[in-house]
């Protein structure tokens, strides 16, 4: 069970394991002979020197797994080459400057993709691979950008605010999963124009009521439909329904003294109902009867 979730350990030697109540403790070497210099690509066999690196990985059975892996330092034996010292990185295992193996790297993308920052760091502390919301954050600052060659089918457009008041620009979606397609500078309709040009496909468009992204879908997308987003149908018929009860605000019936008589007599039957209740739990208690609670 442990070596198959440490199954990515198969390339170095594994010297020892300690299992704790809390952590599994592995310290493990890189034997690989020779390297490529990642400068100049020609391989070297000539070692410089060893250190450690401790490396966080997957946990197991709810123990965080921590690596101490001694790695060596190959020297470059090409006098062109400007990179003398270099460090072999293990395939599948190690990456250049990073404190996590690759699988946990990539575990927690995933998690911060997902839930963002501190939803994803509360989940990480729960699966025992404890991290911060800012390096979920930096995590997904590091991911390269997707540059769909088509757009979604169902496409969603809105504003929102670099600097608020000052700075704007469009965030587009796919409507249908939810994933952000793109960021534009601006909001624009010479930008969203361009964008769909290059980005074929669209078949409905959900957006705001700006005139500059109407303007833009009719010129570029004139088949495709139109649809106002959920918030502004809302925020639409809230202030329709507002607009219409203070214009008919006339039409309401003041209360009269038989109205008013009425809801005294509700009121005072209510309180007496409530006098009466508690008047038999007392009476209850009194004789040793259970009242249920």
């Amino acid at each position: 069970m442990l070596w198959t979730a440490l199954s990515h350990l198969k390339s170095v030697v594994v010297d020892e394991i300690t299992v704790g109540d809390e952590a599994v403790a592995v310290a493990a070497r890189a034997t690989s002979p020779e390297a490529p210099c990642p400068g100049c690509g020609c391989r070297s066999s000539r070692i410089h020197g060893r250190y450690h690196r401790r490396l966080a990985d997957l946990a197991v059975a709810g123990r965080k797994v921590v690596i101490d892996l001694v790695v060596r330092r190959f020297l470059c034996e090409t006098p062109e080459c400007g990179r003398r010292p270099f460090v072999d990185q293990v395939e599948g295992l190690t990456e250049r400057f990073a404190r996590r193996t690759p699988v946990l790297r990539r575990t927690l993308e995933r998690l911060a993709l997902a839930l963002t920052g501190r939803p994803a760091a509360r989940l990480a502390a729960h699966l025992s691979i404890p991290t911060s919301a800012n390096s979920l954050l930096r995590l997904l600052g590091k991911l390269p950008d997707k540059n769909p060659g088509t757009a979604p089918r169902v496409l969603g457009v809105d504003d929102f605010a670099f600097k608020k008041g000052h700075v704007y620009g469009t965030i587009l979606m796919d409507m249908e999963t939810g994933a952000r397609v793109d960021v534009l500078p601006d909001r624009t309709s010479e930008t969203l124009i361009a964008w769909l040009r290059d980005h074929p496909g669209v078949e409905i468009v959900c957006r705001d009521w700006a005139s500059a992204y109407a303007e833009a879908v009719r010129t570029v997308c004139p088949d495709a439909t139109q649809v106002a987003d959920r918030f502004h149908l809302w925020k639409n018929l809230c202030e329709a329904v507002e607009k219409c009860v203070g214009e008919h605000r006339r039409c309401l019936v003041e209360p009269t003294e038989d109205m008013t008589a009425d809801t005294a007599d509700v009121e005072a039957g209510t309180a007496a109902d409530d006098e009466q209740s508690s008047r038999l739990v007392d009476e209850l208690r009194e004789n040793r009867v259970a009242v249920p609670v």
